[in-house]
């Protein structure tokens, strides 16, 4: 390969490193030399294993444990929580019988997300990924059926695991909003690269009469000054996405 490639790349690297006001970040290391760019905003998912770039997705590897108290956690971690309150929608706390299990997953989303012209369904299981690493589940306990008899399941922070062992939030994962950040902060994305944020914006609350059929709007947030499509939670239903992703969804296996 000619030698101004690598000097290229070496003052590139250099101007990376000493400027605070650089908005994106290398993941490229010896045994990855061809990892693109990663924008900075997705350093937030602080709950990734690794967060690399091919330039077209963004790769995001999680074990999806919680790190916040958990009633489903084995009695003998440290996170595990004999949670005897009330949850979301003021239900006294039920416990299912299932447990959390640690799993691979690998979320591949594009990294510049477009509208879709053909909306996909979002399908049972993950359909994003959380800031602290858990997925995101859509409004449905199994095909077609409401929320209303789990939601006396979730947790302290308003999540639960399937009989597969996945832990997830259907709604509002309230450690976040509460703890880690605040309602109006940037919480994950969705498999089609759009950014999840909680149920305010700039301090304001956002109810569905605010958002599309598919639970989203545009605007300027934080992390896009410029303004993106994202979707928000709410308290009522669809709580996360409406009738599907609002771009192209990417993959996610475990």
């Amino acid at each position: 390969m000619p030698s101004k490639f690598f000097t290229v790349v070496g003052f590139s690297f250099l101007i990376a490193a000493c400027s605070k006001s650089s908005t994106t970040t290398s993941t490229t290391t010896a045994s990855n030399p061809s990892s693109a760019m990663v924008p900075d905003v997705y350093k937030k998912i602080y709950g990734a294993s690794s967060v690399t770039s091919d330039g077209t997705f963004i790769t995001i590897k999680s074990v999806g444990l919680p790190d916040h108290k958990s009633s489903y956690y084995a009695t003998t971690n440290a996170l595990y929580d004999n949670f005897t309150g009330t949850t979301f929608g003021g239900y006294n706390f039920v416990k299912n019988p299932n447990s959390i299990v640690e799993k691979a997953y690998v979320f591949k989303i594009p990294v510049d997300p477009k509208m879709a012209s053909t909306h996909a369904p979002t399908a049972l299981g993950a359909i994003g990924v959380s800031l602290n690493g858990v997925p995101f589940f859509n409004q449905y306990a199994g095909p077609s059926q409401p929320l209303t008899g789990e939601v006396v399941s979730f947790d302290r922070y308003w999540g639960h695991p399937a009989p597969t062992g996945q832990y997830h939030y259907h709604v509002e994962p309230l450690y976040l909003t509460t703890v880690k950040v605040t309602k109006s902060s940037l919480l994950g994305f969705l498999l089609d690269g759009f950014p999840v944020y909680g149920p305010e914006e700039n301090g304001v609350a956002i109810d569905n009469s605010k958002l599309d059929s598919f639970h989203g709007h545009t605007s300027a947030t934080m992390d896009y000054p410029n303004g993106i499509y994202h979707y928000h939670i709410t308290a009522t239903d669809p709580y996360i996405n409406g009738q599907g992703y609002y771009g192209t969804p990417g993959t996610i296996s475990q």
